[in-house]
């Protein structure tokens, strides 16, 4: 039988008062964990909902990407990431030629569209 490897325990930082772990509890994000504007975090919550649900209807569309220096590239979408750090396409057609699959930054895109079929 193998025997078991130890694992470290990760331990947060001790608060401003000196006894607490954490986050100081007049932070804002403490306030945010605590739910403390729960109408605001409910409207938060529906819009990023809508928002995923319109990434996921749209895997395998054309869609058009404008980016930063006036650069437009067409591509298939295929998915982005949780953090909304990446946008995963194929087909990717750039004024250089045609990517069969590229990751586009986030960062990079200002705008994008999805085009007709």
């Amino acid at each position: 039988m193998p025997v078991p490897v130890p694992v470290g325990v990760l331990r947060l930082p001790r608060g401003p008062d000196g006894c607490s772990r954490g986050f100081s509890p007049a932070s804002p994000r403490f306030q945010a964990l605590l739910g403390g504007d729960t109408a605001a975090q409910g409207v938060r919550a529906a819009l990023r909902q809508r928002y995923l649900r319109g990434l996921a209807a749209a895997r395998g569309r054309p869609t058009r990407f404008c980016l930063r220096a006036g650069v437009r590239v067409d591509a298939i979408f295929g998915a982005a990431d949780v953090e909304a750090v990446a946008f995963q396409v194929d087909a990717l057609r750039t004024p250089l030629g045609v990517q069969a699959a590229a990751l586009l930054r986030c960062a990079d895109v200002l705008a994008y569209s999805f085009l007709l079929d």
